[in-house]
């Protein structure tokens, strides 16, 4: 497997112990390395920011990262964004204007919740964009709600959102749907970004053989639509 042409992960879980990815120092280190023998050379970790189970915040995800690098003595370019739920604490945080942890530039990456359409999503997008951020939809592929309401994901992307889906969604590791509905965005040329969403060693097992997300890489890289390496 050779990610190479991906080059920079921008979702990952791999700070460690302030969310259901890396334990610790040693779990995240394991993690990188195994990522870099995949040829990824960036990493923009992201863990969550969810108030009701992963009440993080910038000093949070600062203080992770900073113990990681002491722990790793030396790693690649690791930077930390954040993975946002929207929820009214997220509401709360942008009413009161609290700068938010970024991607890259003003990309902001957020996620749904799995079981229910979210009532006001695109008001919380029209306040993402009107405080002049790039509002980026983690795993849409992920969210089965949208399977019969496909229109949905047209009306994302009327709304100005980005696409970041995961790389295992293409092999069927989340399931039937969310493999389906990966090939629908790829079809429907919606796709920008490309994410590992890695928490575990066994994310980690199950990219080193993913071999069906390959021909999606090398068509979103042909294309020149894949943001990925210019992060």
């Amino acid at each position: 497997m050779d990610f190479s042409a991906i080059g920079t992960d921008i979702h990952s879980h791999l700070l460690p112990g302030i969310d259901d990815g890396a334990a610790d120092a040693g779990q995240s280190m394991e993690l990188i390395k195994g990522l870099q023998e995949l040829g990824y050379r960036k990493f923009i970790t992201t863990p969550h920011i969810f108030a009701d189970m992963y009440p993080n915040t910038p000093d949070t995800i600062q203080q992770a990262h900073q113990h990681l690098l002491q722990a790793a003595g030396s790693l690649p370019s690791l930077q930390y964004a954040a993975e946002y739920f929207l929820d009214e604490t997220f509401d709360q945080l942008l009413q009161e204007g609290k700068p938010l942890l970024c991607l890259h530039g003003k990309m902001i990456l957020v996620e749904f919740s799995f079981v229910t359409t979210p009532i006001n999503f695109k008001q919380e997008l029209f306040e993402l964009q009107i405080r002049g951020y790039q509002p980026v939809l983690a795993h849409p592929e992920r969210y089965l709600y949208f399977g019969n309401a496909r229109h949905l994901f047209d009306e994302l992307r009327d709304a100005g959102c980005l696409f970041a889906c995961n790389i295992l969604s293409f092999t069927g590791y989340y399931g039937k749907g969310a493999m389906e509905l990966a090939g629908y965005l790829v079809k429907k040329d919606q796709v920008d970004l490309l994410g590992t969403d890695i928490h575990h060693a066994r994310h980690l097992q199950a990219l080193r053989n993913a071999h069906a997300v390959m021909p999606v890489v090398q068509k979103l890289a042909d294309a020149g639509r894949l943001l990925n390496p210019r992060l």
